[in-house]
């Protein structure tokens, strides 16, 4: 043992060197006699390390095992964990977690509109969305998320959710999206283009106040809820009701998606409405369909979708019609919005996310900084949408539209999307009074989010 070698070494040394001036003087004991003591003492010392190594090593042994009738004492465990994805989640004990999260989307673009129309034009640029929040779990199957979104100095509130579930069931209260249809419910972060399809924008979606239930055996999801409006117009006498259904499910390597819904909603009285939509992009307020404001009692509403997701291709499409009872003799006009996409990875291993009934999050199987470049996806769509019928001339336009999205990440992605969007009965007639043209329309996006 190292402790014992240090001793044999300094008692060498200490009995050397007292030896030298005792054997200087006349009648000391030989040399043989001189070395016999010191191997009789350097033994002796050598006994007594072993002897207190000995008590030592079993005194460490006895401090290890608790006395007979003693409680033991615990050993403090961590009851909080901090992990960390693209923003910490802390998870406590009982069921309590904490997320904070938000997202920042910057818009850039420009808009190229016909001669004579007297309508703004060039470049055009916008903070999109810059959103902060935090959600998390609670004691006893409970749930939280609570978002504002303070682009351009505008504060307002978009989910407001307490949440339950056990089970298939989760139910919500507070405010959210309504259950409208699959473009509406794919969150903005994930969406294929830069604004989603233009009937969700023209009819007038929105989050609203209510309730609503969701249930989910399997390959079956089944949601409906009862809603007021949205906090910024309350209090008002309007109400909704909504209802979805999907199949997902997979047929070999595909995800299959087939819905409907059915909408209806009630207005207060002397209530007017208005349908009208951009071209493609939110960095321009330009609108070149509009029903102006009509007077209605109540909407009357119908969707189907489906898509498909296959390895690195996925299509998807969607209708939707808008059916408006008016008051006394006037007619009821059924409007239109749809549009058909499919689009494509370029970059090997990526798929289009999906989860509970609508698009998730793309996440690259090479991403930047892990030796890879992201992911690439090119997308193709045509957007229709008619705000024409029963004596209401809102125009039609028709959205011939491309794509292409980066992600360098899971939480990163630029966007490019250029837009032809061709309309008939425009509000705004072009140079000779023509209402019919084309309108070209480029926009970027650069997104992150946590």
């Amino acid at each position: 043992m190292k402790s014992q070698d240090a001793l044999f070494g300094a008692a060498v040394v200490a009995l050397a060197v007292s030896a030298v001036p005792a054997a200087a003087q006349d009648g000391a004991p030989t040399m043989q006699e001189e070395l016999a003591v010191m191997r009789a003492q350097m033994h002796a010392m050598s006994q007594r390390i072993a002897t207190l190594e000995a008590e030592l090593e079993n005194a460490r042994d006895t401090s290890q095992v608790a006395p007979a009738g003693s409680v033991p004492v615990p050993v403090p465990v961590p009851q909080t964990q901090i992990a960390f994805a693209a923003a910490p989640e802390i998870e406590g004990q009982n069921g309590w977690s904490f997320k904070p999260r938000g997202r920042l989307q910057f818009d850039a673009g420009a808009v190229n509109v016909p001669d004579g129309t007297g309508r703004d034009e060039g470049f055009g640029n916008d903070i999109r969305r810059a959103r902060l929040g935090v959600s998390g779990d609670m004691p006893g199957g409970f749930g939280y998320k609570f978002e504002v979104d303070v682009a351009n100095s505008d504060l307002s509130v978009t989910d407001a959710i307490i949440s339950y579930g056990t089970g298939d069931i989760d139910v919500s209260i507070g405010q959210f999206n309504n259950f409208q249809s699959l473009e509406e419910l794919t969150s903005s972060l994930h969406t294929s283009f830069i604004e989603r399809a233009a009937f969700t924008d023209a009819f007038n979606f929105t989050r609203r106040v209510g309730v609503g239930v969701e249930y989910s055996p399997g390959d079956l999801l089944v949601q409906a809820g009862v809603f007021s409006d949205n906090m910024d117009d309350l209090p008002n006498d309007n109400w909704s009701a909504d209802g979805r259904v999907v199949y997902l499910s997979k047929i070999a390597a595909a995800q299959v998606h087939l819905g409907g819904s059915l909408h209806y909603r009630e207005y207060e009285t002397d209530n007017t409405l208005q349908y009208r939509q951009r071209p493609l992009v939110a960095f321009t307020s330009e609108r070149f369909i509009n029903t102006g404001a009509f007077s209605a009692i109540s909407e009357l509403s119908y969707g189907v979708e489906g898509a498909v997701i296959s390895g690195p291709f996925h299509a998807v499409a969607e209708g939707y019609w808008q059916n408006v009872d008016r008051p006394g003799a006037l007619g009821d006009p059924t409007f239109f919005g749809g549009y058909a996409e499919a689009g494509y990875f370029f970059t090997k291993g990526d798929t289009r996310g999906y989860k509970g009934g609508k698009f998730d999050r793309t996440k690259p199987a090479s991403p930047v900084g892990e030796g890879g470049i992201g992911s690439l996806q090119a997308n193709l769509r045509y957007d229709r949408l008619d705000l024409n019928d029963k004596g209401v001339l809102g125009g039609t336009q028709d959205g011939y539209l491309v794509s292409l999205v980066w992600k360098p990440t899971d939480y990163t992605m630029l966007l490019a999307n250029y837009g032809k969007l061709s309309y008939s009965d425009a509000v705004f007639a072009a140079a000779g009074g023509d209402t019919s043209y084309d309108v070209d329309v480029f926009g970027v996006r650069a997104q992150i989010d946590f």
